[in-house]
Formats: structure tokens, C-alpha cells, sequence
């Protein structure tokens, strides 16, 4: 079955495609767009993006492009003191689809590898800037537009820009709306669902950074906790593999299989005082102090307010390597304090030092644009049609994997709907193994990025299930991730791995061949 086939429609074939990229550039007229250039770009070109103005945090020097395409850059107003920036790529191999790219982090930057991934496969693709340029909340300082720009507003006005300017092109309107993001991505295209549930046939959203207010919250309670170096609860980085270690004593085998993977974070309730230094014992590379035991305990259990009620689950055992250069031995998270600096309250001397769970509760409060995105009523989404597949790795280490089981159950309650009936429209898939929207010891290449591609086979690739899902009717049951050693494709896979639908489970039932997905259940 080929899901992606070349159309070249009849609006363009009268001219090349530089001479129709050139006529599309003189005749763009949409209200608050402002045309910054309209390129033909050829296949195989090798594009360099501007690494000023606060863009060389990014990550984005330069992308690839795998068709011929029309790039146009655009300024797109969305207030008297905001705005977006906006690039539609339109290639020549269009597909009839449109898609539209998210952000990361608290990032104002445009994702262009993953513009050059779906215009390479026949997307009509946008991206856009989130409001704000860089990886930093200043912009969001003074200015609510900036802010609502970041929860939504970036998003849905390209989308609306994009699928204008993809009609113009094509001399058609596209057939199908799709997206794509990961973590603030992730949110976003659940916010789409929320809130603009027509914008998208159907919604590819990972690890995604839903209750937000609350995210930012648990993110930055782990500096509390822990201190800076020389605090008696601090845990130094070399020590976190020694708590890995343990973890993965405790927990690796509840899966059937000792593999170094944790298929079921859930299901492991760590012991930290396993590593609690003997009497007498001070200084040591090999166990913890009391102090740093209770740092560690707290660090694994759930977040309560004020009031009592949840506010973010615990991070979940099996990321805690990496987790420590992000949280636990690195200071205070900058995107967390940037948002209680420049918004929850607007004041770039807050300590992050000197968060409580009142902070948690004021930021939980005030809930700029709904941006917590914790709407578990998606029912118009539903009704057009729509469809979510929904990934999330259990050995993130910057979004606990324990919070995506929460807002599916929260959808499942909130629409009287349960797994069997959510199936219809929404899946969810936990990644064992798999880091912050890529990387991590297990099966974590399933075609969710460009740097994460296997194989175009839909089985393997999530892009394309949601695609075939979509317009075929091709659900998934599991999605099959790759290892490839030492994460190099050039140098074989090392192993495969079905990974199952929620509320299911992996477990292995033929420990010998763990590395052969058939020996593995969804239970």
C-alpha cells in the first residue's frame, strides 16, 4: 500500500515550479501577513537558517531539503505588540495533505528539520515561531499577547495562514490537515484538539506538556529539594548511576525479562534506602547519606498542594541519569523559573530557590489562555472525525511519563468512555525505553522525528500510522520502535519491540530471544 503517492496538480502545470513559487510571492495577500521572501528551493539543497536574534539556542543551523519546494517566510501580526514568524514550505510532490509543525520547551523556534521531514514526504508543512524568538521566557515579560501567542494563538493562526496560502499554491484545497509535535508540542496539538478541533484530520502529539501551570511547577521543585553543591540533601551526577543501578535491581525484572529496560515505570515503587551508606560510612561514591536518601525519595513521589490535591505525579524511576543533568544536580530549571519570573508573576528577581507549593498554587491559578490544556472533554474532535495518536517515553527525564496515563483517564471520565470506546479516536502508546521525544536505551526510533526514522512501513513509523489511521482506517495496536546499536542505523539493528496500546502492558514470556518482539505480550 502506498500512502504517499507524487501529485503534481493542474494550477502548476503550466509553469515550473520556480516560475509558480514566484508568481505565488507577487500575489500573497492575507490579511496581517507580511512577505518576508518566497524561494524556490531545489532538492538537495542544504539550507543555512540566521542564527541571530536569540536563534542560535535553537539547534537549527540547517536542514536538508529532499523535494523541490516553494519556502515563504512570512510576518504574521496577531496583535498591536505580537506576532509570529512563519514559513510555509509547498513541495512539488504534494500529496493533497497539509501539516503543521509545534515547538519545544518554552522555544520560539521555527522546527526545521522536522519542516524538511514532512514537506520531504509531500506535506504541504507550516512552522512558526511560537510568538517569540529563542529558547527563553523574557519575551513573555510585560506582555499577555506574547503569552497567548505561545499557548495557541502561533499555532492556530498558522494554520490558518498555511492552508490558505497551500489553496493559493495548489489551485486546490488541501484534503487532509495533520500534525506533529512533541513535548510544548505535544500540548499544542492537544490544545488544537481542545480548542480548534477542526484544524486537524488527525494529531501525532508526544510526551506533550499538558497541565502546564503545574508542569512548571513540579519541574522546578526538584531545586529545593535538592540545593546546590555543598547542601547536605545534594547528590552529585556521578552518584545517579549508582542510584540507577539500584533502580533497575529493583525494577528491571517485573517485565519478565532483565534487559536494563523498564517496560512499566508504574509499576516500580524504588526503595532509595537500598543505597543508604552504611554506619560510620561518609564520602563515598557508592551510597547516599540519609539526607541525600530523603532528597531522593522526594524527588520519586507524587507532588501534592495546598489543598491537597495532585499537582504533578512523580517522576518515574529509569530517567534518573539524565534527569540529573536536567534537574536534580544542575540548579534551578530556567524554564520553570522564566515562567514564574516573567509571568506567574512578572518579577525577574523571583528566586526559584524559595518555591512552596503556594508558588504551585498561584501559578495553578492563574492559567493564562487555559494554556494547562486539561480539557478531558474532546468530543467535538471526535464528532468531526478526528484522531490522536498519542506517545509518550517512559524514561523521559524533562515530562514524567506518569502524566499522559492521568489526561487519557481524565478524557475517559470527563466522556463516559472507556478504552474500548476511546480506541475509536484516541490511542496512546507508552514508549518503554524511550527518553524526551527521542533517545534513551530502548526501542525508540519509530519514524516521530526525522532523527528517529527506521523504515516508511506505517507499523514502524507514527507519522505514517496516523496518516493511515486517518484515511485508510489503519488503527494501530502496537507501534513497533527500533534500537539500532549504539543508535547508529549504519551499524544494524539491535533489537525490535512492540509497544502497546494503553491501559495494556509489555511483558516477556520468552526471556531467551528478549531481543525478538514476538517474545513479548501486550497483557
Amino acid at each position: 500500500m502506498r500512502l504517499f503517492s507524487s501529485v503534481l496538480l493542474p494550477a502548476i502545470l503550466p509553469l515550473c515550479l520556480a516560475d509558480a513559487c514566484s508568481q505565488l510571492g507577487a500575489s500573497i495577500a492575507i490579511e496581517n501577513v507580511t512577505v518576508n521572501f518566497v524561494n524556490f528551493v531545489p532538492a538537495g539543497t542544504n539550507l543555512s537558517f540566521t542564527q541571530d536574534f536569540g536563534l542560535a539556542d535553537c539547534g537549527y543551523p540547517n536542514a536538508l531539503v529532499t523535494s523541490d519546494m516553494c519556502r515563504v517566510a512570512m510576518y504574521v501580526a496577531t496583535s498591536y505588540r505580537s506576532g509570529i514568524t512563519l514559513e510555509a514550505w509547498l513541495p512539488i510532490n504534494w500529496t493533497g495533505r497539509f501539516l503543521s509543525t509545534g515547538n519545544g520547551g518554552e522555544s520560539g523556534c521555527i522546527q526545521y528539520t522536522d519542516l524538511a521531514y514532512t514537506a520531504g514526504l509531500g506535506f504541504a508543512t507550516v512552522g512558526a515561531n511560537n510568538g517569540h524568538n529563542g529558547t527563553t521566557g523574557v519575551a513573555f515579560a510585560n506582555n499577555s499577547d506574547v503569552v497567548e501567542d505561545f499557548a495557541i494563538r502561533s499555532l492556530h493562526t498558522g494554520v490558518v495562514v498555511g492552508k490558505e496560502l497551500t489553496k493559493q499554491f495548489y489551485g486546490t484545497a488541501h484534503k487532509k490537515s495533520y500534525y506533529l509535535g512533541c513535548s510544548t508540542g505535544g500540548r499544542q496539538g492537544f490544545k488544537s484538539v481542545q480548542s480548534y478541533p477542526l484544524d486537524f484530520d488527525g494529531v501525532l502529539a508526544g510526551a506533550p506538556a499538558l497541565n502546564y501551570p503545574n508542569l512548571n511547577s513540579w519541574s522546578n521543585h526538584f531545586y529545593p529539594i535538592f540545593g546546590d553543591s555543598g547542601n547536605a540533601t545534594y547528590v552529585p551526577i556521578s552518584l545517579w548511576a549508582t542510584v540507577h543501578r539500584e533502580i533497575l535491581s529493583q525494577c528491571d525484572g517485573i517485565d519478565g525479562v532483565v534487559d536494563g529496560i523498564i517496560e512499566d515505570p508504574e509499576l516500580c515503587r524504588f526503595r532509595p534506602e537500598a543505597v543508604q551508606c552504611a554506619p560510620g560510612v561518609t564520602n563515598s561514591s557508592t551510597c547516599l547519606t540519609s539526607a541525600q536518601v530523603g532528597a531522593v525519595r522526594d524527588a520519586f513521589t507524587d507532588l501534592y498542594g495546598v489543598d491537597g490535591k495532585l499537582i504533578y505525579p512523580r517522576m518515574q524511576p529509569g530517567s534518573e541519569v539524565i534527569a540529573s543533568l536536567v534537574y536534580y544536580a544542575n540548579g534551578a530549571f530556567s524554564y520553570s523559573s522564566d515562567w514564574f519570573n516573567y509571568v506567574v508573576y512578572n518579577n525577574s528577581n523571583w528566586d526559584p530557590a524559595t518555591f512552596t507549593i503556594a508558588d504551585a498554587k498561584e501559578a495553578e491559578d492563574q492559567n493564562p489562555f487555559d494554556i494547562a490544556t486539561w480539557n478531558g472533554n474532546i468530543s467535538a474532535f471526535q464528532n468531526n472525525g478526528g484522531k490522536i495518536l498519542h506517545y509518550h517515553g517512559q524514561m523521559d527525564a524533562i515530562i514524567t511519563s506518569e502524566n499522559s496515563p492521568i489526561y487519557y483517564n481524565l478524557v475517559s471520565r470527563t466522556m463516559g468512555l472507556n478504552s474500548s470506546a476511546l480506541d475509536d479516536f484516541y490511542r496512546f502508546f507508552r514508549i518503554s525505553g524511550m527518553g524526551h521525544c527521542q533517545g534513551g536505551d530502548g526501542a525508540h526510533f519509530i519514524g516521530n522525528q526525522p532523527a528517529s526514522v527506521s523504515t516508511m512501513d506505517p507499523q514502524n513509523n507514527v507519522l505514517l500510522r496516523i496518516v493511515d489511521w486517518v484515511e485508510n482506517g489503519n488503527a494501530p495496536e502496537t507501534v513497533t520502535g527500533t534500537k539500532f546499536v549504539n543508535d547508529d542505523p549504519t551499524r544494524g539493528v539491535e533489537f525490535t519491540r512492540n509497544h502497546c496500546k494503553y491501559p495494556k502492558r509489555n511483558v516477556c514470556t520468552n526471556p531467551a530471544n528478549y531481543t525478538s518482539p514476538d517474545a513479548w505480550n501486550c497483557v
